[in-house]
This record gives structure tokens, C-alpha cells and sequence, in this order.
């Protein structure tokens, strides 16, 4: 029995009433394909075409059908794959650790620091750097919010195209359970026809066997018959062959890939679980990373306030002491000032004794210079008489100018 004889539509081929039929499941596959900007292409020269021509002739609509839709698995099934392969939430999620573990080193290095009650020059000059290379801690954590917020969109993005593609893939496994329906239909045929070939075999080495006449003719006649009959059934088997391979193998890639894409479905199912429960968690708790960048801002800044209230605390307490040191002195000095004697006596009485000794002194030198004037100007007088004497004896001896 074959259906050759009345070709069927493809797109109503072997539909029952009121369901989709077979290429209406691959059409709607490949329009949800092309509504997210995927192009699937038809793989025209597969090898499964030219065992499918072979088997054309059983029933060339069903044929057809298997033919388009195999042609697209191998495209089809790339690009759900490459799809549903990009995933990068791994290496984002490490950067988030390591911010995290930076912050907390970070954090306990500078209680380290602090043991010693300060912070070094080399100290300083290394947290600047750590600042400089890492950002500092309020940077990181706003680093943490932005890397967490885009690897949430690209978790959507993903979701939405994984859904998208699952229900793409939905209708191709609908395609693919319709090929296989459609290559049991051809198994079918293929059994009747290698079942009427064999009976036909039969017959003719039937006849041949029955053959009990002397002519050679007849006999040979009859064995060409046989022969032939040998060689349909010999194609209806292979033919058969190809259909029953078809048939098994798409029973088992349809069931495999049924398998497969149960945990790729669990696998979507998760990760929008995951994903729903960070946005909660991202929502509802950024103000407790916003109270972490706070804290641990705030404890650097408490630090510097810690260390600027105690230089406050210290530089008072050690001025009092130098004011008490000094101001004791001092002020003591002005009471003396203040309240003691302005001119001493003592210097009074020196200088009563100077004043004193100089009027002694002055009444010696007095009489002494009196006494050397006398006897000095005695001395001038007799030298000028003397001159006179001896300037007149001259005069009147004639030798006078």
C-alpha cells in the first residue's frame, strides 16, 4: 500500500482535525527564530537528502516533509546552543569577591596600622597607592553596585532569550515528533511494499520450483521472472532500511533532545529564580551596602578624627604645662617688680660715695694742677726773661739782626 498515488498537502499532511499540522510546527519555529533577529539557512546539500531521495517514491509529500524539517535541525540546533551558551555571570561575580575581599583586607590592615598609634610615612605612602590602584573603599563599593546591576541586566537578557528560544524550540521538537510520525507513516509503507515483494518472490520461485516441464525456454523464463522479483525485493528492503534508520533515529534524537531540554528548562527555571531572588535581594538590601561604603568610610574618617582629637587633647595639655612653667616665673618676677623697691640703695650709696670721692679727688687735683700752673708759669716767665737777658746783650754787641 502506498499513498503515492494521492499526494497530500504538506501543510495538512497526516494533521489530525483541529491540530497543527507537521510543516506549521517547523513554520511557527523559524518565525520566532527571525522575531529576535536570527536568520536560521536551510542546509541544502545534507547528506540526508540523498538517502531521502531514495525513498521518495513511498511517498513523495511525506518525504518533503521530513526533508524540510531535518534540513533545519542542524542550523536550528546551533543557534538555540550558541544562544543559550553566553553566559559570563561567573567572571562578574568574581570581580564582586574580590572588591569584597579587598574592602575587609583593607579594612584590618588599617587596625594594623593603628597598633603602633600611628600611621608612618611609608604607611601613608602605601595606603595612597592601595587608593590610587584599588580606589578607595567608598569607590569599590560603588564599583560592587554597578558590576552587580549590569550583570542583573545581562541575567534578564539572557532569561527573556532563553525563554524565547525554549519556545522556539517547543514548536522545532513539535516539527521533529511530527517527522518521526511522518517516518513511522513511511516504515509502514516501506513493510507493506518488502511484504508484497517477498510474497511475490515467493511466488515466482514458487513457480519456478513447480516447473516440472522440458522446455528450457519456459524454464528460464520463469527463473528471469523469479530474478526479478529477487531484485524488487532487494530494493524494497533497502528502501525499507532507510526508512526504518529514519524512523529510529529520529525517535531517538527527538527523545534525546527531549532529555536535554528538560534541564536546559530547569536550568532557565533557575536561573530566573536566581535572578528574581537577587533583584529582591539587591532592592531591598542596598541600604545595607549602602550603610557597609558608610562604615567603612567612616572608620578611616573616625580615624582621623580620633587622631585629630587627641593632637588637640595633647598640644592643650602640654601648653597648660609649659603656661604653668613659665607663667610661675614670670609672674613672679612682676610681683617683685611690682612690689619692690625702685632704685636701691646701694646704688644710691655707690654713687654717693662716687660723687663723694670725686670731690676728694677733685680738690687734690686742684691744689696740684694750681701748683704745677705756678710753677709752670714761673718757668715761662724766667725762660722769657732769660730769653730777653740774652737777646738785649746781643743787641748791644752789635750782632742783632
Amino acid at each position: 500500500m502506498t499513498d503515492a498515488a494521492t499526494p497530500e498537502n504538506p501543510q495538512t499532511a497526516t494533521a489530525p482535525a483541529g491540530s497543527i499540522s507537521p510543516l506549521q510546527y517547523l513554520d511557527r519555529a523559524l518565525s520566532t527564530l527571525r522575531d529576535i533577529g536570527i536568520t536560521p539557512e536551510s542546509e541544502q546539500d545534507a547528506p540526508i537528502n540523498a538517502l531521502l531521495e531514495q525513498i521518495t517514491d513511498l511517498s513523495p509529500d511525506k518525504v518533503l516533509i521530513i526533508t524540510r524539517t531535518l534540513a533545519q535541525a542542524s542550523n536550528f540546533n546551533e543557534v538555540v546552543r550558541s544562544q543559550v551558551q553566553q553566559m559570563d555571570i561567573g567572571e562578574r561575580y568574581e570581580q564582586i569577591t574580590e572588591a569584597f575581599n579587598s574592602i575587609r583586607d583593607d579594612a584590618k590592615a588599617l587596625v594594623d596600622q593603628l597598633a603602633d598609634g600611628k600611621i608612618s610615612f611609608t604607611e601613608n605612602l602605601s595606603n595612597k597607592w592601595r587608593d590610587f590602584r584599588r580606589g578607595t573603599i567608598s569607590d569599590r563599593f560603588d564599583d560592587i553596585r554597578g558590576t552587580y546591576k549590569d550583570v542583573a541586566k545581562a541575567t534578564k537578557d539572557q532569561i527573556e532569550r532563553e525563554q524565547t528560544i525554549l519556545e522556539a524550540y517547543r514548536d522545532f521538537r513539535g516539527a521533529l515528533k511530527q517527522a518521526e510520525v511522518t517516518a513511522l507513516e513511511l516504515l509502514n509503507i516501506a513493510t507493506g511494499k518488502l511484504d508484497a515483494a517477498k510474497g511475490a518472490l515467493e511466488a515466482a520461485s514458487g513457480e519456478v520450483e513447480a516447473y516440472t516441464g522440458d522446455d528450457p525456454a519456459q524454464k528460464a523464463r520463469l527463473e528471469l521472472a523469479r530474478d526479478e522479483k529477487l531484485r524488487e525485493m532487494q530494493d524494497e528492503e533497502k528502501r525499507y532500511q532507510i526508512a526504518k534508520d529514519l524512523s529510529d533515529n529520529l525517535t531517538i534524537g527527538y527523545n534525546t533532545s527531549e532529555v536535554i531540554m528538560a534541564r536546559l528548562v530547569q536550568t532557565t527555571n533557575a536561573k530566573e529564580r536566581v535572578y528574581a531572588q537577587s533583584v529582591s535581594f539587591f532592592s531591598t538590601n542596598e541600604s545595607v551596602l549602602t550603610a557597609l561604603n558608610a562604615s567603612f568610610t567612616g572608620l578611616q574618617g573616625l580615624h582621623e578624627s580620633t587622631e585629630t582629637l587627641n593632637a588637640m587633647k595633647d598640644g592643650i595639655n602640654k601648653s597648660l604645662e609649659t603656661l604653668a612653667d613659665i607663667g610661675d616665673e614670670v609672674q613672679k618676677k612682676a610681683l617683685e617688680a611690682g612690689y619692690g623697691p625702685t632704685v636701691a640703695a646701694a646704688s644710691v650709696k655707690k654713687l654717693v660715695d662716687s660723687v663723694v670721692n670725686f670731690q676728694f679727688q677733685s680738690r687734690e687735683i686742684i691744689d696740684e694742677m694750681r701748683e704745677m700752673s705756678t710753677k709752670n708759669s714761673e718757668e715761662i716767665r724766667n725762660a722769657v726773661e732769660d730769653g730777653k737777658r740774652r737777646l738785649a746783650k746781643l743787641t748791644a754787641q752789635g750782632k742783632a739782626l
